[in-house]
């Protein structure tokens, strides 16, 4: 059987590295990387252009090398990409990560490629299609009750998320699943095409689907999680899957 090409697309360090002293290093979580080979993938991995004008001629280059598209947590999105000002709560952004990630789930989804979206990449993908995010949950979410950024080792789940009945990711977990929780944004207005499928205890949506069954997105980190919670390998094991038909 023909092995998939998942891309992830990278992050980069703000500061420089001691081990190899650059700055600006381009790079991908090695537990997602480990998770898509352990699934039967072929993970490569996408750096955003510097130049903003080159972005669409990219992603339209690299839309035809691969198979799936995985957008991974990072930094905060840029409210200006859903038309609003950033608030005094914002933490560190990249505008020229999120206009080639903004641009290459368009490609992604014009040209009917999987896409799963992790943490900030949920947040993405809606923004991407038309929808919008908190900012900060502390200060725009009212009904906040439990911790979404935790203290706890980033491989331990500290919160329970319920799954919609009768969606592809109750087929996946169930009607609920314990997760790990790393963020402060969340999606708030929610793109055409998408619907909500899973959700926190206090209702912050903890996961989104598309229509056409093509994306799926969710708001926790599974690839931190897959080697000691073996639920969560399901989502890469039928990711990878899927972007081989």
């Amino acid at each position: 059987m023909k092995k998939a090409i998942i891309a992830i697309t990278a992050d980069q360090l703000v500061e420089p590295s001691a081990v190899i002293n650059q700055v600006k290093a381009d790079f991908s979580p090695n537990d997602l990387k480990e998770a898509i080979f352990a699934a039967g993938g072929i993970p490569i991995v996408l750096p955003f252009p510097e130049d903003t004008t080159r972005v669409e001629e990219t992603t339209q280059a690299l839309v035809k090398t691969f198979d799936g598209l995985v957008i991974p947590g990072g930094p905060d999105l840029d409210p200006i990409n859903f038309g609003e000002e950033p608030i005094a709560e914002l933490g560190r952004s990249n505008y020229k990560r999120d206009a080639f990630e903004l641009a290459l789930v368009k490609a992604a989804q014009e040209t009917g490629k999987p896409i799963l979206g992790i943490c900030r990449g949920l947040q993405l993908i809606n923004v991407a299609l038309g929808g919008t995010l908190y900012q900060d949950l502390a200060v725009q979410y009212p009904q906040i009750r439990i911790k979404h950024a935790q203290a706890a080792p980033g491989e331990q789940p500290t919160h329970h998320v319920a799954m919609s009945p009768g969606s592809y990711l109750y087929q996946l977990f169930g009607d609920s699943a314990y997760v790990n929780s790393r963020h402060h944004q969340a999606a708030h207005k929610i793109a055409k095409g998408l619907t909500v499928v899973a959700t926190s205890p206090d209702g912050v949506i903890e996961a989104l689907e598309s229509s056409d069954g093509e994306i799926l997105a969710v708001q926790w980190h599974p690839e931190n999680m897959w080697r000691e919670h073996e639920e969560q390998f399901k989502l890469f094991e039928d990711f990878v899957k899927r972007s081989s038909h």
